[in-house]
């Protein structure tokens, strides 16, 4: 098994759309740490690479200096890590860490 992961920061504004009282509701700002880990299995590397590590910032860049909310109907870390896995070939995990110590992450489950 082969496995790549590249941390990368980006500048974020967003506002949540919830259900009760929360400071969140405004449109505010994050730093946010995005790691990205892609897999694949022996013999399953094309060019000698797991997924070209230009490919991973390209996909992440696009969110950086923006408004998650043009992206995203509810843009939590949750929804935002999903989104980006989606778009990186091999992507198996993706973590958006929004302060030190609150980290979202998904991981899809295959049966």
């Amino acid at each position: 098994m082969y496995e790549v992961r590249k941390t990368m920061e980006i500048a974020v504004a967003h506002r949540l759309d919830l259900p009760y009282q929360s400071k969140c509701t405004n449109v505010h700002g994050h730093n946010l740490k995005v790691t990205v880990v892609c897999r694949v299995k022996d013999g399953g590397l094309e060019n000698g690479m797991v997924v070209d590590f230009s490919k991973i910032k390209e996909v992440v860049n696009q969110y950086d200096h923006s408004n998650l909310n043009r992206f995203l109907e509810q843009p939590t870390a949750e929804n935002l890590a999903k989104l980006i896995l989606e778009q990186i070939p091999h992507c198996t995990r993706v973590e958006v860490e929004e302060t030190e110590g609150n980290k979202a992450i998904y991981e899809p489950v295959y049966e």
